[in-house]
């Protein structure tokens, strides 16, 4: 397949198959509340694994990097994620503090976008989080070099089964490398697809008081 057949082949594929809701009349002051609601809305449309989206990091030199994880929690405080200090989203966040989420529901033609700063949380929240997970999940955290070369997937094995034996002795058990981390928006943008591609785009930027400012954007 020759380069010119790989783009006719990639633009042939069929985008924006799903069928938008009626976009919203009303908006709420906070961008975590209609947040709320679409995630709601999702969930009733049937919508696959709607909690689940991309975080997305950069490095010390301000490379960029992407990976898929699972929202924990909506507060008024942010967006809630966690996973080990020690995996590179948790280097990077330590070496700078911002980062990315990003949701596409297909079915519905929409998605959300988060920016703003990570705040990390190694309290009740974390601890909460870490025993809340089932016994196989906690045991391959607390055994995982995360990013690490694996070259021998029995020691992999070995580790998780004593990882699991410390937890059923110990219940309460939480991995010292574990993190909350929660992302305090400065932007959320909420887009829903047209069919007739005239796309919709709703952003809420924080102002110096703490509040957000709604902006209707171009698509």
């Amino acid at each position: 397949m020759t380069g010119e057949d790989i783009r006719s082949w990639i633009r042939g594929l069929p985008a924006l198959t799903g069928t938008p809701p009626q976009a919203p009349s009303t908006f709420p002051d906070r961008p975590n509340d209609l947040f709320v609601d679409w995630l709601r809305e999702a969930v009733a449309a049937g919508v696959r694994e709607p909690h689940v989206c991309a975080l997305s990091t950069v490095d010390e030199s301000g490379v960029p990097d992407t990976r898929y994880l699972i929202l924990k929690d909506v507060t008024d405080a942010g967006f809630w994620f966690s996973g080990s200090s020690v995996s590179m989203k948790g280097i990077e966040l330590q070496a700078n503090p911002h980062a990315s989420l990003a949701f596409y529901w297909r079915e519905q033609g929409r998605q959300i976008r988060i920016r703003g700063s990570v705040e990390t949380e190694t309290g009740p929240v974390r601890d909460a989080d870490f025993v809340e997970r089932s016994v196989t999940a906690r045991a391959v955290a607390a055994a995982s070099r995360t990013s690490q070369v694996l070259t021998d997937p029995d020691e992999y094995n070995r580790v998780v089964e004593e990882a699991v034996a410390r937890i059923d002795k110990d219940p309460g058990y939480v991995c010292e490398n574990w993190r909350a981390w929660c992302l305090v928006p400065e932007t959320v943008e909420f887009w829903q697809a047209d069919q007739g591609r005239r796309h919709q785009r709703w952003q809420y930027r924080r102002t110096e008081n703490g509040d957000y400012l709604r902006e209707v954007l171009w698509p």
